[in-house]
């Protein structure tokens, strides 16, 4: 912002010089050296190398992580996801590449379980989430008193690979809702995967179908600039061959009397870098040959600077008109303060509020249910007295039973008693009698032979 604001006002102090005398132009009498200053820059960016972002947005199994392999000729470490994630996760990996004396800084950024929820509603905001955090984390860098831009590591996503599946009708629902979101943050490029397994004819009506939807729908795609004249002419046949229908394979099959990128068949092979087989080259040509810069400079010129605008004028920053009197930044600062003190003031009131309230209605929550706990007290109070009472009268009851029980207990004891002690005197009674007449005639005999002698 600082170096902004100096060559801001170093190009308003030029230009009022440019309006008091007349630029003159001056031939050089030898060579001065300024002529090597592209040199210089070349030198310092290859020293400091680059970086390059790239979003892969597909269903699972589409073949995205193939088609990166692909690209770079070489094998990414990826884990193979499956098709039951309950959502969309994003994974990132980076990777240091170098193909002669260029180093690239290379980000992978796959979404996991995209497409494979039942509910599609929430499948894109993780990836909208995402892109905006970088631009966050970018914008916060941007913004510090002691920032370092150039040792940045910046993560911004410059280009959406996003892979149409080859259904051969149209494009689906989410991937115009998708591509529809992600057309204001991020470089979109359409692509056909797996494009092998479609005729010509039909691969031709589905790249017109889906160009057509896009038009129609009103997705604003990435345009491959053709201003430039080196490479204005590759990128119009290149625009011309959207959506690229590609195939991508990392096995290397003989053909003829040499070994190709290709996928085998039984029926025969499908060359991966076949411009009559599909569109990998054109692939591969624009995205790393041709207009790798300039999709890093739209993603920072365009994009970035669009959520730079918009999230700078949530914060109240706002330019001046060209009629209108320039503006100090720290009355702004001051400005932006007191309203953020008004505002912080006006909250904390309405939450010392909301909090008073809060407490009156707990309070009246706990009398009224301390009311229905002595209620119910009182009730159980009554039930228990009522229950006491019964037990008594039961008790009482029960004990006149049992004293009842044992007087009749004492009188049947005494009764059977004297029954056995009536039982237990007859058996003497005839013993005595029985002993009584035995003895009987013996006392008569004696007393016969008395009166004989």
């Amino acid at each position: 912002m600082k170096a902004d604001y100096y060559s801001w006002t170093q190009t308003l102090v030029m230009m009022a010089a440019d309006e008091n005398e007349e630029m003159r132009s001056l031939e050089l009498s030898g060579q001065v050296g300024f002529n090597s200053l592209p040199h210089q820059v070349v030198r310092k960016l290859v020293s400091q190398g680059f970086c390059f972002n790239i979003l892969c947005v597909g269903e699972t199994g589409i073949g995205k992580s193939t088609l990166i392999n692909t690209l770079f000729n070489t094998t990414f470490e990826n884990e193979e996801a499956d098709h039951y994630e309950r959502e969309v996760k994003l994974r990132s990996q980076t990777y240091e590449l170098q193909e002669h004396t260029v180093k690239l800084k290379l980000t992978i950024v796959h979404t996991v379980g995209f497409g494979d929820q039942i509910n599609k509603d929430e499948s894109c905001k993780p990836i909208l989430d995402y892109i905006e955090a970088q631009f966050e984390k970018y914008l916060e860098e941007e913004l510090k008193i002691k920032r370092s831009l150039s040792n940045y590591d910046d993560t911004r996503i410059h280009i959406c690979l996003y892979f149409i599946a080859p259904t051969g009708h149209t494009l689906k629902s989410l991937d115009l809702v998708m591509m529809k979101n992600l057309d204001s943050k991020v470089n979109i490029i359409p692509i056909i995967a797996k494009a092998d397994i479609m005729s010509k004819t039909d691969l031709g009506n589905l790249k017109k179908k889906i160009m057509t939807e896009l038009q129609s729908y009103g997705v604003q795609i990435y345009q491959f600039p053709n201003e430039d004249e080196e490479v204005g002419e590759i990128n119009s046949s290149l625009n011309a061959r959207l959506p690229f229908a590609v195939v991508g394979s990392t096995e290397d099959v003989k053909i003829g009397n040499r070994m190709v990128k290709a996928r085998s068949y039984p029926w025969g092979a499908v060359q991966v870098e076949n411009e009559e087989h599909c569109d990998f080259v054109h692939l591969r040509e624009m995205l790393l040959r041709v207009n790798m810069d300039d999709l890093r400079e739209q993603t920072h010129s365009r994009h970035y600077e669009l959520y730079r605008c918009c999230k700078l004028q949530e914060m109240g920053f706002k330019d001046t008109d060209p009629d209108s009197q320039s503006f100090s930044l720290q009355e702004m600062y001051e400005a932006k303060r007191r309203e953020f003190f008004k505002e912080l003031q006006h909250r904390e009131e309405s939450m010392r509020q909301m909090f008073v309230n809060k407490v009156k209605e707990t309070e009246a929550e706990l009398k009224e249910k301390e009311k229905e706990l002595h209620e119910r007290f009182e009730v159980l109070k009554r039930m228990h007295q009522e229950e006491k009472r019964n037990l008594e009268e039961k008790r009482r009851e029960l004990e006149e039973e049992m004293n009842a029980f044992n007087r009749r207990k004492v009188a049947a004891e005494t009764l059977m008693g004297q029954a056995l002690q009536g039982c237990s005197q007859q058996p003497l009674k005839k013993e005595k009698d029985k002993k009584n007449f035995f003895s009987l005639p013996s006392a008569c005999s004696l007393s016969s032979g008395r009166n004989l002698n």
